[in-house]
């Protein structure tokens, strides 16, 4: 038996965090990345739901900023995700969301994807957070995104400096399968296709 890199992610132990992409921000984010982060984000939570992952999805301060973006809160319902508000930016400042991800973490859960708005704020806040709190964070890049594209390039050296992986949601679909030939497998590349 091999060592597993701290790079690997396993199903057992990975869970989706997906920070406020809702209807208000997302009609404020450049049409690319924005709109392309939105898709992938979706990709994400279902591929979540084919391999078997929890979601999370936050909402900060709805009231102002609307709910989740209706295609997204569809694919994450059916994902049977959790839908937390919150008014903080780091979500892990957050009782509820830290009760979460305190239960994952119990249930052996170590390592969180992230994906997002906006990547320099509550997406960084709550990846430093997370890191601080022990989980290994994978930010899947091309899965977030801010209302200008030089605070999406900021916050990829931030996550860096925070302690988390930058990756993808490819690649995380296709590390968290591991190796062809399944029907998860299948589902996936169908899925990213």
């Amino acid at each position: 038996m091999t060592s597993q890199s701290p790079l690997s992610l396993r199903a057992a132990s990975t869970a989706l965090l997906v920070i406020d992409v809702q209807e208000r921000l997302a009609a404020a984010m450049q049409e690319e990345p924005g709109k392309g982060a939105i898709a992938r984000t979706e990709r994400l939570v279902e591929g979540a739901s084919i391999i078997g992952l929890p979601v999370l999805v936050t909402e900060q301060y709805p009231k102002g900023l609307g709910a989740t973006v209706p295609s997204l809160k569809d694919k994450a319902s059916a994902a049977g995700a959790a839908f937390l508000e919150k008014i903080e930016f780091d979500a892990t400042e957050n009782e509820a969301v830290r009760a979460d991800l305190l239960r994952w973490r119990a249930e052996g859960r170590t390592a969180i994807v992230l994906a997002g708005m906006e990547a320099h704020i509550c997406v960084y806040q709550t990846a430093r957070g997370l890191a601080s709190l022990g989980f290994s964070v994978h930010v899947a890049y091309d899965a977030v995104c801010s209302r200008e594209k030089a605070n999406v390039e900021i916050a990829r050296s931030l996550y860096h400096y925070a302690g988390a992986w930058v990756s993808s949601s490819e690649v995380v679909l296709f590390d968290l399968v591991g190796k062809a030939g399944s029907d998860t497998f299948k589902a996936i590349s169908k899925l990213v296709r």
